[in-house]
């Protein structure tokens, strides 16, 4: 095809008063139209047309609130109170679900226990609940034995909290009712908590009309309203009527009109010098706490950080109650962890929980090449923070820019160093009264400045590890709340095979499903998908199109086979899951091996172990191939680093003794490149003596067992030539003389649910 185009036409030649008439003035007559449609806008309302909002008395109007009928976090329709100018009268403005609609219940036990010495007004709103029965105690005896009262796994609720939900109707009883037991100088309230969900809004207007009403509720404000600040509690929007929107907008009309003439104007002249006032400005984000609607209910998997951080929630709330004991909040908080575990998302629940002002910013925001800009950035999010307390401020990544002064090849004080002065100063500079709490967060504590971690700054580091598998089953379910699942997906199970993944790899292992369902056209996610999305992230997409020769494959099939038959004469070592040679990601093939537990404390025994299966595939190519390929190159590089931890790290050689010679952290250029050994060219040559002979020793191990196992091994290899893929239940019946079957599943959660653990892969 030829790009090139057939010429323009000439264009007709211009007589006068032949020409077109010139286009109109489109802008003067938007702005026109404007000015007409905010004048129609403050003159006319809906009730004009007749689409008013229905009118209802207060009592019908409490009824539907304690029935959970009015609409409660709808942010496009809050609830809101106007009163009138005078103060005197006011109008309840709310949504409200229509009467055939009917929600979905779910019923959660709670409990509430409180002092009988409680003044009457700090006691629960009991009078507010359709009956309860009373009893002498919180035990009832069943078979002879004490039995609480309280269900296991019931909500503890504070007095507040349930004062709220029985305003709002929530409270009912379970199978036994409401019981009110007395227990010493206590009282123990039992119950249920209901929770209603309602159909959402679907954005189309003839269906929400059917379901949603908005109704307008007159009072008056000296006989009723107490009842309606008690019925719709503080969070309630209190607004005062100023007159007549039509005065109002003519009024502003002529200033709205200047304003917009002068940003045009201002827009027009500061030209490529754009937001150059601005450029020392603040870049930290602003989640009002209206909108940061994140609590610790969205925050799973790592229960005891969430403990470390609940008095930072209490001092945010309630100051006085520290300040009046003499104590001191730390102001600021250090979450170490690797990426992925939850730090940002727990610091946005501190805020939700405390309804403190969240500023979020990166700590390479700070720095720029223009000298000073970052320290005049830092006095600037304080001074916000300040204005807008009570206020958390939160810094990711501050290793960007709070990492070790005076380090480096050209000196210390550049601007990042200036940064960091400054943040220092201003974390010092803190009264006593400021309500303003500093987090950060990194992934690489070693490198911070010391001056950061002292006392009256960073003075709290709390760890956010990879969570255990009782947190990796919440962190699934609170991921799976917007996901269709099938009834066959075991979360639990799930749980089980994911060791070591962080709450960002879970939700990308339940994202990678959805997306595989999708692809497959299915309506909900199996488990399937869960298998396959879990294989792909561990070791990458089938390529099940690749092309390879029967010598690739043999050499492939013998690789894992020799892997497969050495983790399974090793006593220690966790029972293999699953072997395969179709290729993923960069492999050829893969072994996967089930860990007991989550535990990372590792025996010499298991370490050694762990080295000779390493060494399984390079050694089965020596013996039964007569030759050796570079598919064992990450074997060999595993299997070298543990060897050299356990020699210089960890203390587990004879010859050099309980000395560690290797630091146990990541190398910060900066501060290593002016280090210099903590040990001698002599002990140097000594590990790599130990190290070789470590290797050596797994070597002639791993080649043992191979020799014995021989038969079985090319019984693996052949079968596996055959089938591509074979199971562990297939595996162990070769190694144990036994007819193998067919497998009724590949999948790698099958037989999790008798105890067995996570899967791992050794990778060729």
């Amino acid at each position: 095809m030829s790009d090139r185009m057939p010429p323009s036409p000439p264009r007709p030649p211009k007589f006068p008063g032949s020409g077109r008439p010139e286009s109109p003035n489109w802008g003067v007559w938007v702005m026109v139209l404007l000015i007409v449609g905010v004048l129609a806008f403050g003159f006319f309302t809906p009730e004009s047309f007749g689409l008013g909002p229905r009118k209802e008395n207060l009592e019908s109007f409490e009824a539907q609130y304690k029935a959970g009928r009015v609409v409660l976090n709808d942010p496009k329709a809050p609830v809101e109170v106007v009163l009138s100018e005078n103060g005197s009268e006011g109008v309840i403005h709310a949504l409200v679900y229509r009467k055939e609609i009917q929600p979905k219940v779910e019923m959660t036990p709670f409990a509430l226990t409180y002092s009988m010495s409680l003044p009457d007004r700090d006691k629960p709103l009991l009078n507010e609940l359709s009956g309860y029965r009373v009893v002498e105690s919180p035990y009832r005896t069943e078979e002879g034995k004490n039995v609480s009262l309280i269900p296991e796994g019931a909500q503890k609720l504070s007095v507040p909290e349930f004062n709220r939900l029985a305003l709002e109707g929530r409270i009912a009883g379970g199978k036994d009712g409401i019981i009110l037991a007395e227990d010493g100088n206590q009282n123990v309230l039992v119950g249920q908590i209901v929770t209603r969900i309602w159909p959402a809004a679907t954005g189309d207007a003839s269906v929400d009309k059917q379901r949603f009403e908005r109704v307008e509720v007159p009072f008056t404000l000296e006989f009723q309203g107490d009842r309606v600040k008690q019925l719709l509690g503080p969070d309630t929007k209190f607004k005062r009527e100023s007159g007549s929107w039509g005065g109002i907008l003519l009024n502003l009309l002529p200033i709205v009109l200047i304003l917009v003439i002068l940003f045009f104007m201002f827009r027009a002249q500061s030209g490529g010098a754009r937001g150059a006032m601005s450029f020392g400005k603040s870049r930290a984000r602003l989640i009002s706490p209206d909108k940061n609607k994140v609590t610790f209910k969205d925050v799973a998997g790592i229960s005891e950080a969430k403990e470390e951080v609940w008095e930072l929630v209490e001092f945010l709330r309630n100051p006085e109650k520290f300040r009046d004991l003499g104590a001191t909040i730390p102001r600021g908080v250090l979450m170490v962890g690797a990426p992925g575990t939850g730090k940002t998302l727990l610091a946005r629940a501190i805020a939700g929980e405390s309804n403190a002002s969240f500023y979020s910013i990166s700590g390479s925001d700070f720095v720029e090449m223009f000298v000073g800009v970052g320290a005049s950035r830092v006095r600037d999010m304080f001074e916000q923070a300040k204005r807008t307390a009570p206020s958390l401020i939160f810094i990711d990544e501050i290793d960007a820019v709070g990492r070790q002064r005076g380090y480096g090849m050209g000196g210390g004080n550049d601007e990042r160093e200036q940064t960091l002065n400054a943040l220092l100063v201003e974390m010092d500079g803190f009264e006593n009264n400021s309500n303003v709490i500093v987090i950060a967060a990194t992934n690489r504590a070693d490198i911070l400045d010391p001056a950061l971690l002292r006392p009256g700054r960073f003075d709290r580091q709390i760890h956010v590890g990879r969570p255990d598998v009782k947190g990796r089953e919440e962190i699934l379910k609170v991921h799976a709340k917007d996901k269709k699942l099938d009834a066959s997906v075991n979360l639990k199970t799930v749980a089980r095979s994911t060791a070591g993944f962080t709450g960002a790899d879970l939700s990308n292992l339940l994202n990678e499903a959805a997306i595989l369902a999708a692809r497959a056209n299915r309506p909900v996610l199996t488990m399937e998908d869960m298998n396959e999305a879990l294989m792909k992230i561990t070791a990458g997409p089938a390529k099940k199109s690749r092309v390879q020769t029967r010598k690739d494959l043999k050499e492939t099939a013998v690789h894992e086979a020799g892997h497969a038959v050495a983790m399974y004469n090793l006593p220690t070592h966790d029972p293999v899951r699953q072997i395969t040679i179709v290729p993923r990601g960069q492999s050829l093939g893969a072994t996967w091996y089930l860990p007991k537990d989550d535990s990372s404390n590792l025996t010499r025994n298991e370490m050694y172990e762990q080295i000779v299966s390493l060494l399984g595939g390079r050694v089965a190519e020596a013996l039964f191939l007569g030759d050796i390929s570079v598919g064992a190159s990450n074997d060999i590089d595993r299997a070298t680093k543990l060897a050299k931890d356990m020699v210089a790290r960890y203390g587990m050689c004879e010859k050099l003794g309980t000395v560690s010679y290797l630091d146990g952290g990541e190398v910060f250029i900066g501060r290593d490149y002016q280090t210099t050994k903590s040990y001698s060219e002599k002990v140097a040559g000594t590990i790599d003596d130990e190290v070789r002979a470590l290797i050596d020793k797994a070597y002639d191990h791993c080649k043992q067992i191979l020799t014995d196992n021989s038969d079985k091994l090319h019984k693996v290899v052949d079968f596996l030539l055959e089938k591509e893929t074979m199971t562990g239940e297939q595996f162990e019946a070769i190694m144990q003389g036994r007819e193998v079957g067919d497998a009724s599943s590949t999948s790698m959660f099958d037989g999790f649910e008798d105890g067995k653990e996570d899967p791992k892969a050794t990778e060729e």
